[in-house]
């Protein structure tokens, strides 16, 4: 198994964000919010700036910190896009049997008659995502793209069925798209 000398991944930071790095932690500012993260698990790997670049970088690396550097580098390129852009997550609201309701609760969202159950289902809201209701749509957008991704599978995991044919019983809501807002 052969270690690499120097690998590095290099991160442009767009103009109108501002990216601060204290040791491991990287905190990153832009026209949508902010955002913060700790790295300090990530032994043997530097992150540092120079100019208008993040430099995540690891000296004698093995498979491993090879692939820390490039998960640290796609994690900063998530977060400037976060807060530059945005995520939003679509899911879509199936139903053929009963009708099923969905509203929304402070940070919970609550489906109600799903396969015609007295007891409501409840899906969790994660703080700093914002979940709307259009028809037969539910639109999920925030700056964190892990929250945003959460969020949307917890609604589509509140609709698991069990012990029912999937052939015959598809009624749930369901992922149908995701990238960026804009």
């Amino acid at each position: 198994m052969a270690k690499d000398v120097h690998v590095e991944k290099r991160i442009n930071v767009p103009d109108g964000v501002e990216v601060d790095i204290d040791g491991m932690r990287v905190t990153v500012r832009g026209p949508r919010g902010e955002l913060s993260r700790d790295f300090s698990h990530a032994r043997g790997i530097i992150i540092g700036k120079e100019g208008n670049e993040i430099i995540v970088e690891a000296y004698f690396a093995d498979s491993r910190k090879r692939a820390l550097v490039g998960s640290i580098a796609s994690h900063i390129n998530n977060m400037i896009t976060g807060v530059t852009k945005g995520f939003r997550y679509k899911l879509k609201i199936i139903y053929s049997h009963f009708p099923m309701k969905v509203e929304l609760n402070g940070d919970k969202l609550i489906i109600s008659n799903f396969l015609g159950e007295k007891a409501d289902r409840i899906a969790k809201i994660l703080p700093g995502v914002t979940v709307e209701i259009k028809g037969q749509d539910i639109i999920v957008e925030g700056i964190d793209v892990e929250s945003v991704g959460q969020t949307a599978a917890n609604i589509e995991a509140a609709t698991k069925i069990k012990d029912r044919d999937r052939r015959k019983f598809m009624d749930g809501i369901y992922i149908y798209e995701k990238g960026v807002a804009e």
